[in-house]
């Protein structure tokens, strides 16, 4: 299952990034674009994401994924189509087969929220009553 090393990589790109921001307390969340054609099921990204974060600055991060579709050009017509799964890499307009895809294949961090500064510590103050 390669979904774990991807977890991993994106734990400790996130830790590096947050380490010369400096000040980061934790990681709330991590958005990653994930195309369709990129080989990683986000089921098991997910899981495998959660394991990663333990005992780091992401323990309790959410991963949310967006899923990317895949899209292919046609050099000869210039037409432009989802190509699916599995993926159809034959022009639907003129035939010709092709192998330059637009979008499917991504795989990256787009946003992480965190925060920053010295940990918070919420007191509530008594409530006096006048009397």
């Amino acid at each position: 299952m390669h979904e774990m090393s991807i977890a991993l990589a994106v734990v400790g790109q996130v830790e590096e990034a947050a380490e010369r921001a400096g000040g980061v307390t934790a990681v709330r969340s991590v958005r990653l674009q994930v195309g369709e054609l990129a080989g990683v099921v986000p089921d098991a990204l997910s899981f495998c994401f959660e394991l990663a974060c333990a005992g780091t600055l992401l323990e309790g991060a959410e991963l949310v994924t967006e899923a990317v579709p895949g899209r292919a050009r046609c050099a000869p017509c210039a037409d432009e189509w989802a190509v699916g799964m599995p993926p159809r890499l034959c022009c639907p307009v003129c035939g010709t087969a092709t192998d330059a895809l637009v979008s499917g294949r991504e795989l990256q961090i787009v946003s992480v929220h965190w925060e920053d500064g010295p940990p918070h510590e919420h007191t509530r103050e008594p409530i006096l009553e006048e009397r």
